[in-house]
């Protein structure tokens, strides 16, 4: 029995908190044509340029970090205090989430996002399923924002918990406790 496209749409959300790009949904075998139809009869929201979230599916606690990486576009990624909001290190709540990509983005994006230029080879990891600058680097990039007593602490807990390796540890403790 061929499944259903709403059913395939749904999968795929499941793993994207609760959204599904354009590009995704062709990969699996939708048509892109369909992603309009089904938002018409109220299967999707239309939440951004070829992004769209799947209905019936609850808001989780990082759905908007997601959100916002998939309205930048391929590529992009979470920087900064951003990143260690998401993991909840050094008590970071940015005001706006900083998304890094190294492709021009054209279209308009929520007032929510700050969109920063991103070299070409950044290092990314995914944390929580949302692709993000590497721990190491967003926590030496947030000083001068976040005071440097915190991103010691929360170099300590990264550390813990494993987010840290061996060689990034001394890295950032030779930064931030010298």
């Amino acid at each position: 029995m061929k499944q259903r496209y709403r059913d395939v749409l749904r999968e795929i959300a499941y793993d994207n908190h609760g959204y599904v790009t354009v590009a995704d949904a062709v990969d699996a075998g939708v048509p892109a044509v369909e992603l309009p139809k089904l938002a018409a009869r109220g299967g999707l929201e239309h939440s951004g340029y070829r992004l769209y979230r799947v209905s019936g599916i609850p808001p989780a606690v990082h759905d908007q970090f997601a959100e916002a990486t998939l309205r930048a576009g391929g590529g992009s990624h979470l920087r900064g205090e951003s990143v260690l909001a998401l993991l909840g290190l050094a008590d970071a709540n940015p005001r706006k989430i900083t998304v890094g990509t190294s492709q021009r983005i054209r279209r308009a994006l929520p007032s929510y996002i700050n969109l920063v230029r991103s070299p070409a080879d950044a290092r990314v990891s995914s944390y929580h399923g949302i692709r993000s600058q590497r721990v190491a680097e967003a926590l030496l990039e947030c000083r001068g924002k976040i005071p440097v007593s915190r991103l010691q602490n929360a170099a300590n807990q990264a550390r813990a918990e494993g987010l840290l390796t061996t060689s990034e540890w001394r890295h950032v403790r030779k930064e931030l406790f010298t």
